[in-house]
């Protein structure tokens, strides 16, 4: 059973601090009130605030030392993002608490939570293609640059920095797959275009595909990361699921991507080397349109595996069975890149801040995250 109750007053003072740290008000050095005085100041017993201090420095977001009083940490924006997270988790339960009260099942709960944010993200989807052009004009262009082709965790990211940065970039998502990103490039549609398609005659990644659709015209790649893309299964695997041979077995249902992304010419590049056919599959023909998606059909239970990114099923709490890493990256005309907007998001990918960010997605590696390669 969750408490519903009022916070205690120490946690209370303890997170309006974190806010105020959060929101730029106190940096990092800054000296807090001495306990006394801040208990004026909060209407508070002495030993509520020392509480909360003692809470907030024991999370790393503020230090004591004698004489100096107690400081904003220079570690405090991470210890915010803690305790961000630890309210987030606390709502959670809360409300998957009230739900398991009321009777329903865990898997029923699981289901509906994922259920839930699927059709938020794919509403949020529709929202930003309806709006079209009359929301890139509320938009400085000089500061907008729109991101085309394939989705990935690590744009969002990568956006919310940009948003906040002193530069105020703004990333307009026109996300549809990574083939239709390459031609919405070369029309002029986007201005970065996010790929991860794999030629199965080279075993090279997005370099063959952008000569054939952008042929003889400079075009540079940069790498965001490499990811781990396997199947996404539900928890404890009951399929017993290993390889894409075993989505032919009888009653397996399967959940694929559209064509044109990245992750359904890997399917079938995997396919073609087991010697599956595509017909063998139940569900071959079930598309959704993120990994996220994949991720909640499989959770909802209207899928048993689904080829998808290892984040993506962390994100659900899912299984994942491991087959190959891939190469996402960002394809931009080399024009494009002497433009300051641009500039500033290749510069902020490269940022050890932004790094740090997306190793702490599950399933990525970054160790060629901003390296440019040319393709002729």
């Amino acid at each position: 059973m969750t408490n519903s109750g009022p916070q205690p007053v120490y946690r209370v003072i303890a997170d309006e601090i974190v806010r105020r740290i959060a929101a730029g008000e106190l940096a990092p050095g800054t000296r807090l009130p001495p306990v006394r005085e801040a208990a004026a100041l909060w209407g508070a017993h002495p030993n509520t605030v020392a509480r909360a201090y003692a809470h907030l420095a024991a999370l790393g977001i503020v230090e004591a030392r004698p004489g100096a009083g107690t400081r904003v940490a220079a570690g405090a924006p991470g210890g915010a993002a803690a305790v961000r997270a630890a309210r987030l988790q606390a709502l959670l339960a809360e409300a998957i608490g009230t739900a398991l009260g009321m009777g329903y099942a865990p898997s029923e709960v699981e289901a509906a939570f994922a259920s839930q944010l699927a059709r938020w993200r794919e509403a949020r989807r529709r929202a930003a293609l309806q709006e079209g052009p009359a929301a890139a004009r509320r938009f400085r262009a000089d500061r907008l640059v729109r991101i085309g082709g394939s989705h990935d965790l690590g744009l969002e990211l990568l956006g919310g920095r940009l948003r906040a940065g002193p530069a105020r970039v703004t990333l307009r998502f026109q996300l549809s797959s990574s083939l239709g990103g390459l031609f919405a490039l070369a029309s002029g549609d986007c201005d970065l275009a996010g790929c991860h398609l794999l030629d199965g005659e080279t075993g090279d990644y997005n370099a063959p595909f952008v000569r054939r659709v952008l042929p003889g015209e400079p075009v540079d790649l940069v790498t965001l990361a490499a990811r781990e893309q396997g199947l996404i299964v539900a928890p404890g695997n009951p399929k017993r699921l290993g390889t894409v041979a075993d989505l032919a077995r009888p009653g397996v249902r399967f959940v694929n991507r559209p064509r044109g992304t990245g992750t359904r010419v890997l399917l079938d590049h995997l396919l073609a080397i087991a010697r599956v056919p595509a017909s063998a599959i139940a569900g071959y023909a079930h598309e959704e349109p993120t990994h996220l998606a994949v991720a909640a059909a499989v959770a909802a239970g209207t899928a048993d595996a689904g080829l998808g990114i290892r984040a993506a099923a962390r994100a659900l709490g899912l299984d994942f069975v491991p087959l190959a890493w891939e190469r996402y990256e960002l394809a931009l005309r080399a024009a494009t890149a002497e433009r300051p907007a641009v500039r500033t998001v290749l510069a902020a990918l490269q940022s050890p801040a932004f790094i740090a960010a997306v190793e702490a997605l599950e399933g990525y590696d970054t160790r060629e995250t901003g390296h440019v390669r040319r393709v002729e």
